[in-house]
């Protein structure tokens, strides 16, 4: 049967292997979908050697960036964001797409307005690449936040009150916050937050992260990573069976 699935680590909570399964069920389509927790992208190529069944995969943190090295062939759009979230198993071959782009791009650019031209991307890997795909193709300004001082980038302590006035839209493309550690937030000055602020974050469980609840108290508009995660499972569904 043919076999689909998700790799990365931690795979406990994933969306993916509910909304696939039941997905197959209600289109009575058969096939299975599996996760395949990996830890390190050096242990796929065995993967897939020990499991010719697969014939895609989907791909999350913390591989998204690390896995290029070992996919054969790669879409532009994974060319360009260095970054890789969807994988196709074609006659033994493995081809690499980037749909969180298309479903970044259709939850979030809706919600732009004409003041939003100014992005801080809270995070580096590779969610935030995507982030800043979809931010180059529509010709806005934006900025990495990290952790540590990198090009193209500030660290968590920089983003002080001028920052916060230019950058109206904030992206968490962190896993801070997700579950199982929901009361976790990205270090930023929420009181600093307006309601010209636009907050999306990335996380869609819990549906309400505290970066979400801290950004709305301040009268920020807000969105979850839900409909971005959902047009992206469908999307890789299209890339897997054509």
């Amino acid at each position: 049967m043919k076999t689909y699935g998700l790799i990365g680590f931690p795979l406990a909570h994933s969306f993916s292997e509910k909304f696939f399964t039941d997905f197959f069920k209600t289109h009575e389509i058969p096939a299975v979908f599996k996760n395949f927790p990996l830890e390190n992208a050096a242990e796929f190529p065995l993967l897939i050697e020990s499991n010719p069944e697969i014939n895609g995969l989907a791909v999350t943190i913390p591989l998204k960036k690390s896995i290029l090295p070992f996919i054969e062939k790669k879409s532009s759009e994974v060319q360009q964001s260095g970054a890789c979230n969807c994988i196709k198993i074609k006659d033994g071959k493995t081809i690499g797409y980037n749909t969180d782009i298309v479903g970044f791009e259709q939850s979030f650019m809706p919600h732009i307005l004409p003041h939003d031209k100014h992005v801080l991307i809270l995070g580096t890997g590779g969610a935030a690449a995507a982030a800043a795909y979809v931010c180059k193709k529509n010709n806005i300004d934006f900025l990495y936040v990290s952790r540590r001082k990198k090009e193209n980038a500030i660290t968590y302590e920089e983003i002080d009150e001028n920052c916060m006035k230019k950058f109206s839209v904030i992206i968490n493309a962190t896993p801070i916050g997700q579950f199982p550690d929901v009361q976790d937030f990205p270090s930023i000055p929420y009181h600093l937050i307006h309601q010209k602020h636009y907050c999306f974050d990335m996380i869609y469980n819990p549906a309400h992260t505290q970066f979400l609840i801290k950004s709305a108290a301040h009268g920020a508009r807000i969105q979850n990573g839900r409909q971005m995660l959902e047009i992206q499972a469908k999307e890789n569904w299209k890339i897997w069976s054509h």
